[in-house]
């Protein structure tokens, strides 16, 4: 069994339990309501594994950052499209675009990430609120890791008891090369450490400090050298609520050709941009980039029906993660799966796919994002 909340299922680090907080049940507009503050602030992990603030100031149209990983500041223009996302002006070419659900959550394409200032990446930033090992205890999330490593995703399950206590069990795509596609890992909470601002806490492990933020309602995000991992509530019922049909306008970041060498190196043409996901009242999906073309294309079924991810025994995900979706494409000795899930607005997916039949480390593609309506 791996260990420590960054195991990603291998030696990757539990990422960002979710603050994909595009739960607010507000829609994509980026208009300052009259209650809304005109300058929000946001704590922001990367996928690539970078801590930053991220300040918007909608009058001024301005955003300020600062990345406490890698030393990177700035403030640079943006202006706002017709579709609500924002171009942003970044004279040293950093941050590339944006969506916002003011005050709540916020999705940047980042250019110039990591210790080298040189890996595009995404950010997931949530609204600067309070935030103790306390919100989130005798509560239990679904997750989605994001990285730009190590095959990319990851998704599972997350509980936290009474006294602060987090287990932790996730399914690893990339495991098909070492049939090792399921894991977890347990952390003790004399590992936690309250920050004095009472806005964030410290998960202290061997591989370093995982930085946990969100807000009260329970989203929250967890920074670690390893990507973002999103923490989201489970659902009640395992079926699809026909009301998140729509269509989404979606950043997503792309790893294509991926290939993984000595040293855990990963290797492949990474890529971001914006993109649609058009889902259907049926469950049908759709997810298309920037130019129009294909990703994927399936319908959604539960992952608590979904036998080779969820079958009821301890071999496979030990929760059926109400609430997460999937479908299996399978084209050309192609496999890709899709994994999905609804916070009111906003659709979370990620994709990883590879040739079949799995010969040693073959080639991979793999991608993630956030769309909302």
């Amino acid at each position: 069994m791996r260990t420590g909340i960054g195991t990603a299922v291998t030696t990757a680090r539990l990422t960002a339990l979710a603050a994909i907080v595009l739960l607010a049940g507000c829609n994509s507009a980026t208009k300052v309501s009259p209650t809304q503050k005109a300058v929000r602030a946001y704590n922001g992990t990367a996928s690539v594994g970078d801590f930053l603030t991220i300040s918007i100031d909608s009058t001024a149209l301005t955003i300020t950052y600062q990345n406490y990983t890698n030393g990177d500041t700035g403030t640079v223009p943006y202006t706002v499209n017709g579709d609500g996302t924002y171009t942003v002006s970044d004279p040293n070419g950093n941050l590339l675009a944006a969506y916002e659900v003011p005050g709540f959550v916020l999705m940047v394409e980042t250019a110039k990430a990591g210790p080298n200032h040189n890996t595009p990446a995404l950010i997931t930033a949530v609204e600067s609120a309070a935030a103790t090992i306390n919100t989130f205890a005798g509560r239990s999330f679904n997750y989605l890791q994001f990285r730009t490593s190590s095959g990319g995703i990851e998704l599972g399950t997350i509980v936290v008891d009474i006294q602060g206590n987090i287990q932790h069990n996730g399914y690893w795509p990339f495991g098909v090369f070492s049939s090792s596609l399921f894991g977890g890992a347990s952390i003790s909470a004399t590992s936690i450490t309250e920050d004095a601002s009472g806005n964030f806490f410290t998960i202290n492990e061997s591989q370093g400090a995982d930085y946990v933020f969100g807000t009260e309602n329970g989203f929250f995000a967890v920074d670690t050298g390893n990507g973002t991992v999103l923490g989201l509530p489970k659902t009640t019922s395992k079926t699809f609520n026909a009301a998140q049909a729509g269509a989404y306008t979606a950043i997503f970041y792309e790893k294509a050709g991926a290939t993984t060498g000595q040293g855990n190196v990963e290797v492949g043409t990474a890529t971001e941009g914006k993109g649609t996901v058009t889902v259907g009242a049926d469950g049908s999906m759709s997810i298309s980039d920037g130019s129009g073309n294909t990703l994927a294309t399936g319908t959604l079924a539960a992952v608590a029906d979904t036998s080779y991810l969820y079958d009821g025994t301890q071999s496979k995900l030990p929760d059926p993660l109400y609430g997460m979706f999937t479908f299996r494409m399978s084209t050309g000795g192609v496999q890709q799966d899709v994994f999905v899930s609804f916070q009111n607005n906003a659709v979370i997916f990620s994709s990883f796919q590879t040739a079949l039949p799995v010969a040693g480390y073959a080639p991979y593609t793999y991608y993630y994002g956030v769309g909302l309506k």
